[in-house]
Order: C-alpha cells, then structure tokens, then sequence
C-alpha cells in the first residue's frame, strides 16, 4: 500500500484542521482555557476529539503545509474556534457581572480574592456565581451542545470556506445581550438595595446623633444576602433561558456558513 504526497495531505488534514479549530475553542472557553487547566491537558483533550471526529469529517482541501496558504488556513480555524469560545464566554460573564453589581450593592466590593482564572483579583460574590454558571452549565448538558455545534460547523463551514461568510453581528449582538441579562437578574437586588439606603438616608437626616454607618452597614449587610438568595434561587431558570438564547446564536452563526 502507498500513498501520494497529496493523499497523505488530505488524510493528515482530517486530524490537523479540525485539530487547530478546536484547541481555539478549549483556549477561549470559560472553565477548559482557565489557568487552573494546563496547555498539556487543553492539547491532549483538542487532538483526542479531533481524531475521534476525523471518520465523520468531509474532504479536506489539500493544500502544501509549507504554503502562504496553509497559514492563512490555520488563522482561519483559530479564529472559528475563538469566535465559537467567546459566545460561551459572554454566557459566563453574564453571571460574574451579576456578582459584580450584588456586590456593590451590598458594599462588599472590597472582599476581592485572587481569581485563578483570569489572574487579577475579582469581588468573592462574582467567583461564587462563575462557579454556580460552571456548574449549571454542565448539569445543562451544555458541553455537549457546544461539541454538537462545533461538528456542525465542519459540515456547514468547512476548512477552506471564506471567513468572510460569517454572521459577525451575531457576536456584536450578543456583548449588549450580555449587559443586559446581567442587569435583569440583578434588577431585584438593585431595587430593595436602593430602597435600604433610601430608608437609610431619611433615618440620618431625622436623627443626625445616631450613628448610621455602624447600624447600616451590618443591616444593609444583612438585607443584601437576603437578596442574593432570593437571586440565586431563580437564578437556575433563567440561566438555562440565557444559555438557550447563547447556544441558538451560536447555531444561526455556524448556519451562516452554508452557500
């Protein structure tokens, strides 16, 4: 049995394409591009799918791997693959703006702890609803749909096919998306937050000799966890409900690939 140069291209293709497009996606995805996961771990994970998907892969062009043109390739399958992880991406910053504002509101911005994710340090009430978003994401089965969504894009947008013919305003679309589902789960909280320091306010203006901060501080405190867990409570709806709308755009934008 022997191979071409060409056939051998064209087979190796199947697992290197594929191959470039997802390890993009693992890097740009919260929770798989994390520090806490090491590159070893995100490449071992990328080739292993890639060559479980190489049997149900469609021709690949063949192309020099030493030409203009395969570098202009990879770029675009690196770019696929990061367009596809920010859209899960903006998924979880909905819910890490979430615990920005409740902590704000409840004065708690100074209680930051290092953020191994992203390396700075975030507000504690934002990690806790990275994690909570970390853990309704998989109990939603929501990996899968993005490995789902990532086969489709093989078929619909295959190596090889114009960068240009994909929907980017569906990406634009989706960071004013982002702020605005953040504020309607933090609208609630927002408003019993506001009417605490507005009851706060009139208490300092009719009795001047008490002292405010010493008795708001831990009522507001206290009035504030009484909201977040009012939050979190429905915060499971509405976040299967966002990662619906997050994952149909991720569909119509691979769709937009088909000619």
């Amino acid at each position: 049995m022997t191979l071409s140069a060409p056939e051998l291209v064209a087979w190796l293709g199947k697992v290197w394409w594929p191959f470039l497009r997802i390890s993009a996606l693992l890097w740009a995805m919260p929770i798989f591009g994390d520090y806490l996961q090491t590159p070893q771990v995100r490449i071992l994970l990328a080739f292993l799918l890639a060559a479980l998907l190489a049997p149900m892969m469609p021709a690949m062009p063949a192309v020099d791997p030493f030409s203009l043109q395969a570098l202009v390739l990879a770029g675009q399958q690196i770019l696929f693959g990061g367009l596809l992880g920010l859209m899960v991406q903006m998924l979880f910053t909905v819910m890490t703006m979430l615990g920005q504002i409740l902590s704000m509101q409840m004065s708690l911005s100074a209680a930051v702890m290092n953020d191994p994710t992203h390396g700075d340090s975030v507000p504690l009430m934002s990690q806790l609803m990275f994690l909570l978003a970390g853990f309704l994401f998989f109990s939603l089965d929501g990996h899968l749909v993005v490995t789902d969504v990532l086969v489709e894009s093989f078929v619909t947008w295959p190596p090889g096919e114009s960068v240009f013919s994909l929907d980017l305003n569906r990406i634009l679309g989706l960071f004013g998306w982002m702020f605005g589902s953040a504020l309607i789960l933090a609208m609630p909280a927002v408003i019993a937050m506001l009417m605490v320091n507005l009851c706060f306010g009139v208490m300092n203006r009719s009795a001047p000799s008490l002292n405010i901060f010493a008795l708001g501080f831990p009522l507001g405190l206290l009035l504030g966890l009484l909201c977040v867990l009012l939050t979190v409570s429905g915060i499971p709806g509405r976040f299967a409900d966002f990662a619906s709308q997050a994952m149909d755009q991720m569909r119509l934008m691979v769709a937009g690939g088909v000619r």
